[in-house]
């Protein structure tokens, strides 16, 4: 069995690219969007749970977020989780609904967003470079164990890193797309 796979390199490429996506979509623009609670851990029932595990989110307007508390003891806690989330938030309390308008970007603030989401492009690529080498390193030992040529090998790495470029392409795209949401360029 050949250690090397290439829709295994390509599903953990992928799998970074998403996870990059993800981490990009929670960096807050002047827009409200519902997935800027989704690192929010609210402290309920003796236990910590996402937000969206006891309350529903929405965006009634462009700047304002509502979250909708589905067991009223639980409004405190979620005002709490809120504010002490470090997202600039500051939620109010109405009833069993908290209301959160989305203040405006400074350019400080903007500039730091730009920053964080450079490091996560970072922290994306250097998963796919692993995710290369590793691809690299199985395709060694498959030559190793003779179940590929050298030439073969060499043509799987050319493959190998095409897969990587594009891949790294995908990120700086993303990356770029969204420092220009936040710079508001």
């Amino acid at each position: 069995m050949p250690a090397y796979s290439k829709s295994d390199i390509e599903r953990r490429m992928h799998g970074a690219v998403e996870s990059l996506k993800h981490d990009l979509q929670g960096l807050r623009t002047g827009r409200a969007s519902t997935t800027m609670l989704d690192p929010v851990n609210v402290e309920v029932y003796g236990s910590h749970m996402p937000l969206n595990q006891v309350a529903t989110v929405s965006s009634p307007e462009p700047r304002m977020l509502s979250v909708q508390v589905w067991d009223k003891s639980n409004v405190g806690p979620v005002d709490k989780a809120i504010r002490s989330a470090g997202l600039g938030l500051n939620p109010i309390v109405d009833g069993q609904t908290l209301r959160l308008p989305i203040p405006d970007l400074t350019e400080e603030r903007r500039k730091e967003l730009a920053k964080l989401a450079s490091q996560y492009a970072e922290k994306a690529r250097i998963a796919v470079r692993n995710v290369r080498r590793d691809g690299n390193d199985a395709l060694k030992q498959d030559e190793k164990k003779h179940e590929i040529s050298e030439d073969e090998r060499k043509r799987l790495e050319t493959e190998v890193q095409k897969l990587t470029d594009a891949t790294i392409a995908e990120i700086d795209t993303a990356t770029a797309a969204k420092e220009k949401e936040i710079l508001g360029k």
